[in-house]
């Protein structure tokens, strides 16, 4: 299991796997092997012993109870695991299905065979949660962005593209990484805006999606519409909605009248993916990696490649872009947990759902 994860979810009443996934060569665990993980916490809860994690030489092992109805368990033998990884990890697949499918299937599990085929949709998502590859936001819970010099143009054209599509909620997003966005996005909670990019950088290419889901703090019960429309590839600009205005209405009336004069910008943006922002910046050329966070806005710069990629290729680098990550995560995870620590409290277990009847932000 070197340098692999498990991911297993279960039905907390009964135990019943409801899937597994997993990243790096691990094989399927056997039934026994889960029974036993899940039995291991279910007793010390019958004892009033709150079991969260325990480690083995190479192994890290963490548990988390959702709503007294869905137990995750993840298990870890990668370098840069840790606890505080591992917990939020937990955090953000558990609000990765409320995205999805909706808290109340997952509160109250009336049919195990039915939830079980609805959480294939969440595949994709959890899927990226567990590889992290190109992302920081799962860690820092700030999204990813990307700082564009024609930030001013296509934040102007962002503002009235999302007026005259009668919503308040809009961004754009290159690769999973915000370039701009609204006001009312940023308002979102800092979870939502983070899922949301990583949902769509995770989804297969399309030139528009109508795409429901659920926000895990805003709304969880009711549903809202999220729509994605290709720009140029790899940029797609997105909307929250509700019931209005048609995916076909946005797209022959809007996409092309305030997007196709900013051709060039679009493109820019895509060039600058990697770097997340333009390689004019003065950076030392001993800096092989970055990860910038702006805590009072939820924001984080993330780049393996500072010195763009051409020079990165050119020059070579002293450590591969897995160990220059790896490093990275491990630096904030010790700077978080040894100097920062109140940082960790700030979403205890679950509690972004204990409110969850709350009005939408959307009434």
């Amino acid at each position: 299991m070197a340098g692999s994860v498990q991911l297993l979810c279960l039905a907390t009443s009964s135990g019943v796997p409801l899937y597994c996934r997993s990243k790096g060569e691990s094989r399927q665990l056997p039934f026994s092997v889960i029974g036993s993980l899940n039995g291991v916490h279910m007793f010390g809860s019958n004892q009033d012993v709150l079991l969260t994690s325990t480690c083995t030489d190479n192994t890290r092992v963490c548990w988390r109870v959702f709503r007294d109805s869905i137990t995750l368990i993840v298990m870890s033998s990668e370098e840069d695991a840790s606890d505080l990884y591992l917990s939020r990890l937990l955090d953000n697949v558990f609000s990765a299905m409320v995205l999805v499918i909706g808290l109340d299937d997952l509160v109250n599990l009336k049919n195990v065979e039915r939830l079980k085929r609805e959480l294939r949709a969440c595949y994709k998502l959890i899927d990226s949660l567990l590889a992290a590859s190109d992302w920081m936001g799962d860690l820092t819970l700030c999204v990813d962005c990307v700082v564009s010099p024609d930030a001013a143009i296509l934040q102007e054209a962002l503002e009235v593209f999302v007026a005259a599509a009668e919503s308040n909620f809009g961004c754009l997003m290159v690769m999973g990484k915000v370039v701009v966005a609204t006001e009312k996005w940023w308002r979102l909670a800092a979870q939502e805006v983070v899922l949301l990019a990583w949902l769509v950088g995770s989804l297969a290419p399309s030139s528009s999606r109508d795409y429901p889901i659920y926000l895990p703090h805003g709304s969880p019960t009711v549903p809202h519409r999220l729509l994605t429309f290709q720009l140029v590839p790899g940029v797609d600009v997105c909307l929250l909605c509700g019931p209005t205005p048609s995916l076909q209405q946005v797209q022959s009336e809007l996409v092309e009248r305030f997007w196709s004069p900013l051709l060039e910008p679009l493109k820019t943006c895509f060039r600058l993916h990697h770097s997340s922002f333009p390689a004019c910046s003065p950076l030392h050329h001993s800096i092989v990696g970055l990860l910038l966070i702006n805590r009072e806005q939820n924001k984080n710069l993330f780049t393996l490649q500072p010195h763009g990629v051409e020079n990165t290729q050119q020059h070579g680098a002293i450590l591969p872009p897995e160990s220059r990550r790896s490093v990275l995560r491990q630096l904030y995870t010790l700077a978080v947990s040894a100097y920062f620590p109140a940082d960790t409290t700030e979403d205890e277990p679950g509690s972004f759902l204990k409110d969850h009847g709350r009005t939408s932000q959307y009434s």
